[in-house]
């Protein structure tokens, strides 16, 4: 590999010849060889798109010039469209203001606008990373924007659809399992009847809920602290930055994400409650997903010894020693998420919680564990879908035989003799190993005709007026 010099304010350092960063990139990389943990791509991008919108509104304002601005809008662009993936080699684990990796992209900025401008990068710099490219701005403003543009865009395009979608599937098993009465349980144990439509409705439910805390959380993601510089004062900024780099992010932007500036900055330097918000919602997500997935694992256990209420698709092999085993991996590589989801949240609120003075230095993990999250379950979440929950289907005769077996139909006698006769009634029923209609008659308690026209699964489903 061939290197070439690159300066700082400390001195000289030996950087890649083929790549676009300088020296502070080159110094974090020896500095902190920490784990396999990368920067976030979508950081990187989020990062772009803030320093794109920084340059065209120092443009605006006069205090940068038009051949500058295009070629650095362009070098963005470029970063955007992930030509450029490989020359941001950091790992999360570094100051925790994220100080190197805003130099990472000023440096690579600087030098890629510089080519563009018919420069060369390696001997002089026509576009300077802090004079330029890092203009009205401060690492303190400008990662926790970053980070937010991120969190904003993969929540909003990835997560949220892959939600839906799930939500989607579910709703038509709903529908079209409306008709199948079965068995319900509480505390393990067996309960009174619904409709397995009815049982998956509650899954149904819960995304919903699910979806409408996503979308509150966003509302304080939106908010960006770019203006803010170096300790909420806005030193160096102009007034109206702040305003307007929001203003273009949600003009160039492949949508308009609604950013807006964050009213106070002091807050937004030293804060991330946006982030344990977003996180919880996070977490919220997590806990539905792993009951819904234990549910379902647990329904389509068997397919002999088990419950086999449901069928859900053999995607694999499920044992290097059993022959014919299939096991419910979706379910499981769900619940690994939740967990993994849910250990994230614990260091999010932790980090969030560290903020000294005018500053919180944990910024990195937390753009990594809510990152990692949001991947995480979007991509749970469409992997069940499309492997496990658009094959789910009933299985009627367990179901039944479940059904007609179940104690807990006694409870449609309630109204007729009383909780306590009817208590007589299933307990003698258990211990002789008789049926509840059986016990009934042999009590005195009711006849055959009475019990066959009060226990009916399919008129326990609903209340009655």
């Amino acid at each position: 590999m061939s290197f070439r010099i690159e300066k700082d304010t400390m001195g000289e350092m030996q950087v890649p010849a083929d790549k676009y960063w300088a020296a502070q990139t080159q110094r974090s990389v020896h500095n902190f060889e920490i784990g396999n943990e990368k920067m976030p791509i979508e950081v990187v991008y989020g990062f772009a798109n803030l320093k794109k919108a920084c340059a065209l509104v120092n443009q605006e304002l006069g205090r940068l010039d038009d051949d500058k601005t295009t070629a650095m809008a362009q070098a963005c662009e470029s970063i955007l469209a992930g030509e450029l993936d490989d020359n941001f080699p950091l790992v999360v684990w570094q100051t925790g203001s994220g100080t190197q990796s805003n130099m990472n992209m000023n440096e690579v900025v600087a030098n890629k606008a510089t080519e563009i401008m018919g420069g060369d990068f390696t001997k002089e710099n026509l576009v300077h990373p802090n004079d330029d490219v890092n203009k009205g701005q401060s690492s303190n403003d400008t990662f926790p924007t970053g980070m937010r543009i991120a969190e904003v865009v993969t929540v909003t395009d990835n997560l949220i659809p892959a939600l839906e979608q799930l939500k989607a599937t579910l709703q038509g098993k709903v529908e079209a399992f409306s008709d199948i009465v079965k068995i319900g349980r509480t505390h393990l144990q067996d309960a009174t009847p619904l409709t397995l439509g009815q049982e998956i409705s509650g899954y149904v439910a819960m995304l919903e809920t699910n979806l409408k805390q996503l979308n509150d959380a966003l509302v304080y993601c939106r908010e960006i602290a770019i203006g803010g510089t170096a300790v909420g004062t806005g030193l160096n900024s102009h007034p109206e930055f702040s305003e307007r780099v929001a203003a273009q992010l949600n003009k160039f932007m492949a949508k308009d994400y609604g950013f807006v500036s964050q009213p106070n900055k002091f807050h937004a330097l030293t804060g991330h409650d946006a982030e344990v918000v977003l996180s919880g919602a996070l977490k919220a997500l997590a806990a539905n997903l792993m009951k819904i997935a234990n549910d379902i694992r647990w329904l389509a256990s068997g397919p002999r010894c088990g419950l086999g209420e449901i069928e859900i698709p053999a995607n694999e092999p499920g044992s290097s020693i059993m022959p014919g085993k299939v096991n419910p991996t979706q379910a499981e590589a769900m619940t690994m998420v939740a967990v993994q989801v849910m250990g994230n949240d614990a260091a999010v609120g932790f980090a969030a919680s560290q903020g000294n003075f005018e500053l919180n230095v944990f910024k990195p993990v937390i753009a990594h564990n809510v990152l990692q999250s949001v991947k995480l379950l979007a991509d749970a979440m469409i992997s069940f879908d499309v492997n496990c929950a658009r094959g789910i289907e009933p299985i009627k005769e367990n179901i039944d035989r479940f059904l007609n077996d179940s104690l807990m139909l006694v409870t449609a006698l309630n109204p007729h003799i009383g909780y306590e006769n009817a208590a007589t009634i299933a307990k003698t029923a258990h211990k002789n190993g008789t049926t509840l209609k059986e016990e009934a008659v042999a009590l005195g308690l009711m006849s055959a005709e009475d019990f066959d026209k009060n226990v009916k699964p399919e008129e326990m489903i609903a209340p009655k007026a």
